[in-house]
């Protein structure tokens, strides 16, 4: 056994459209960079807002499923592992890029959905509450609400 762990679990905002490519019939991959922020007061007193960028990965029919449903500013939480990807371009510099490979999202908030409730409220009728029943008001002494 192992006694090592590579769990990331980050809650963010989509900086973009998810990205998705086909490599054959079975295989599809999505991209999309997601940022998370942190704020802190500096020596100083001022407030401090950081963004960090994340290079999210997700597979197969999770990729299809956030194509299909979120979008640019939506929040998620996901969780996943780090990968490091290496290569070399063209004039021989060598590249890394670092990913987080997404096995498990949780959709916190997406426009797509919302806009397709807006949509389908503004078509809802308005229903009226039902009428409370009468009160008994033979007995004044029953009005007291204890």
């Amino acid at each position: 056994m192992s006694n090592t762990l590579n769990k990331v679990t980050l809650i963010g905002h989509l900086g973009d459209e998810v990205k998705i490519h086909y490599f054959d019939s079975s295989h599809a991959v999505g991209r999309f960079p997601l940022a998370t922020h942190e704020e802190y007061k500096s020596r100083d007193g001022n407030k401090v807002k950081t963004t960090e960028w994340h290079n999210i990965v997700v597979h197969n029919k999770l990729a299809e499923l956030c194509e299909k449903s979120i979008t640019k500013g939506d929040k998620i939480y996901c969780e996943g592992r780090i990968k490091t990807r290496q290569w070399t371009r063209d004039n021989g510099d060598t590249r890394y890029i670092t990913e987080i490979h997404v096995h498990d999202l949780i959709f916190l908030s997406h426009k797509k959905a919302d806009q397709k409730n807006l949509q389908s409220s503004e078509h809802q009728k308005v229903v009226k509450r039902p009428e409370q029943p009468d009160v008994n008001t033979d007995n004044p002494e029953d009005d007291l609400p204890f």
